[in-house]
């Protein structure tokens, strides 16, 4: 017999004990949301009357379309009564998030996807919503008019965010949860996903969404909780998130102190008077690696506890090189820090985007956690982080000394003297400014000491004085730059863009979209055509001056392009437009929103002719 099938015979063991697991996991899960389900229904009704409120105030988001000072289809708009709501199409009156789509994943700025992101995780977006009052909830109803379907979840938080008295312990409780799923057309609808009890009030919503599936921009409208202000007399015993969570009983008391107790209740002193591990052990190393390594975090938490060999293996450091604790946002806290801190020496890959808000991560907690395990970064991501100050990037400045990748996308709290520090990270290759308050000085800086940069983004930066000094600087120090968002900028001209397109000649992307100052009459759009060949990606969005002769510049010269926006011009004519899908045959968006010219003829004659190419035409009933 050959030496190899006994390991394989272990091995699929091994795979066969996980699978049965994992049934019964799912088993026990469907018996219980069906318990739920028949509990819920036949409860009594609560005798209190149920109270009905709009949203008061939205306190955070991770993104959106609109401008950082309007209301033109910014979260904002979700706070208060509806403003379109029944009415269908695309109105500045609502919320719309930054991207729809997988167009954003196939750009030349798309980012590689962490590995052992739980394959339930699909929130891409979200947004906070307070409300006046604390209730149980008994509904959420979310009006949608326009590309209805993204949101994936929708959570509930014992936090309230009017009281003078914070509470010890924030916890989050999920709603309701579901996959993405297409839905038909972009009409206008009320979205009342079926909730689930829980044990406290709550007067702050989190809306979670995903708009890969959708066809164009999702636009929300209002959000409506209802909800009774004494609890339900049967209402049903819940779990909160925590790190610790073991499916095996959920009756079981959780102690909330994050993955702390993982590391008192199973040392390895324990684990010695455990019994041997039969032919499990036999196994070479790097193969046990291997099976462990399509495991998630909690899930290499909970196998830590089952053997000695297996508490080695999880707490390998290599099984830590690339960490996205992203997903667990709600469950991340200063204790799981310094839980991971021994496993993750080696880290290379760290995702901490929306975590530690509200108090869960502090200044100490996180540059602890930095100082021991940043010196191998290479990629870091923070979006939304809320609890970084100046001190935080001092030390990821001063630790991360190997660092490419930095993204500190809505981070809005950030003072602008912290930016400073960026610019001794000279290795950077990536920099994600999106809606943050750095500073035209900081800014300057960065890109002087930073001449490794390939992607930039600055979109909505609105602290930005002067973006033409900014555009020079880039031309003359950021030779590598690939991908540019500049967004919502203000103030660029013609001036600025020739420098850029000067200097940055291998650029592949550039976001100019609602860039006011800009005009065709001055040859910019040309210039960028006739400097740029490259260029795969281009978005001139609601720049109203853009006109045939650019159209036919870019058909000319940037034969590569793949997507194009030019909505709200009013100056672009069929005629042009067939020249540049004939010229560009990689094209595969094209955004003539709002363009009076390119009727819905139109676009059905072109899509008749190149029906590789997704021609987007938004309206308004």
């Amino acid at each position: 017999m050959s030496p190899v099938f006994p390991m394989l015979t272990v091995l699929s063991m091994f795979y066969y004990i996980c699978l049965r697991r994992r049934a019964r996991t799912a088993t026990r899960g469907e018996m219980m949301n069906s318990r739920r389900a028949i509990e819920s229904n036949n409860r009594a009704l609560p005798t209190n009357v149920e109270i009905v409120q709009y949203a008061k105030e939205v306190l955070d988001f991770s993104s959106h379309y609109g401008s950082e000072n309007s209301m033109s289809y910014t979260m904002w708009n979700l706070a208060g009564i509806q403003n379109v709501y029944p009415s269908s199409g695309d109105f500045t009156q609502t919320a719309v998030f930054r991207t729809y789509g997988t167009w954003w994943d196939q750009c030349p700025s798309a980012r590689l996807p962490f590995k052992r992101t739980p394959p339930d995780f699909y929130s891409q977006d979200y947004v906070e919503l307070a409300f006046e009052d604390p209730v149980y909830p008994t509904a959420v109803h979310i009006l949608e008019t326009y590309h209805p379907g993204s949101v994936v979840r929708v959570l509930a938080c014992s936090a309230n965010p009017y009281s003078q008295n914070p509470p010890a312990e924030v916890r989050w409780e999920v709603l309701w949860s579901e996959a993405p799923t297409k839905v038909n057309g972009p009409q206008a609808r009320q979205f009342t996903p079926c909730i689930k009890q829980i044990n406290f009030p709550t007067n702050l919503i989190r809306l979670e969404v995903n708009s890969s599936l959708l066809d164009y921009y999702t636009e929300l409208d209002a959000v409506v909780l209802h909800g009774v202000k004494e609890r339900p007399v049967l209402s049903l015993k819940t779990t909160m998130i925590d790190m610790n969570d073991d499916d095996e009983d959920e009756d079981e008391e959780k102690d909330g102190g994050g993955m702390e107790s993982l590391n008192k209740q199973f040392s390895v002193a324990a684990l010695k008077e455990w019994p041997t591990n039969g032919y499990f052990d036999k196994l070479p190393y790097e193969l046990i690696q291997l099976i462990l390594s399509h495991l998630t975090v909690p899930d290499l938490c909970r196998l830590a506890q089952t053997c000695k060999l297996l508490y080695q293996h999880c707490c390998d450091p290599l099984q830590y090189i690339h960490l996205s604790l992203q997903p667990y946002w709600a469950r991340i806290n200063d204790t799981s820090l310094e839980y991971l801190q021994s496993r993750c020496t080696l880290v290379q890959w760290l995702n901490l985007s929306w975590t530690g808000n509200r108090g869960a991560i502090s200044v100490s907690g996180f540059s602890r956690f930095m100082k021991i395990c940043g010196f191998e970064l290479v990629r870091l991501e923070l979006a939304c982080g809320h609890f970084l100050n100046e001190t935080c990037l001092e030390v990821i400045a001063e630790t991360c000394v190997n660092l490419q990748e930095l993204n500190l996308s809505s981070c809005d709290k950030l003072p602008p003297q912290a930016f400073n520090h960026i610019a001794k990270v000279g290795s950077l290759k990536r920099l994600i400014l999106y809606r943050t308050k750095v500073e035209q000085t900081a800014l300057l800086s960065i890109l002087n000491f930073c001449s490794e940069l390939q992607h930039l983004s600055l979109g909505s930066c609105v602290m930005i004085e002067d973006y033409d000094l900014i555009a020079s600087m880039m031309g003359a120090k950021c030779k590598k730059l690939r991908t540019l968002d500049l967004w919502r900028c203000k103030n660029i001209t013609e001036n600025g863009i020739a420098e850029l397109a000067s200097g940055c000649q291998l650029l592949e992307e550039l976001d100019l979209g609602w860039c006011p100052t800009l005009q065709s009459s001055t040859g910019c759009f040309t210039n960028i055509a006739r400097k740029l060949p490259n260029l795969q990606k281009l978005f001139l969005t609601a720049n109203r001056s853009v006109c045939d002769t650019d159209i036919e510049e870019l058909a000319a010269n940037c034969t590569h392009l793949r997507q194009l926006d030019i909505l709200g011009t009013r100056m672009v004519s069929p005629t042009s437009l067939r020249k540049l899908l004939e010229s560009c045959k990689d094209l595969s968006l094209l955004d003539v929103s709002f363009c009076s010219q390119i009727d819905n003829r139109v676009v059905l004659e072109l899509n008749a002719s190149f029906p590789r190419v997704l021609i987007k035409k938004s309206f308004t009933q």
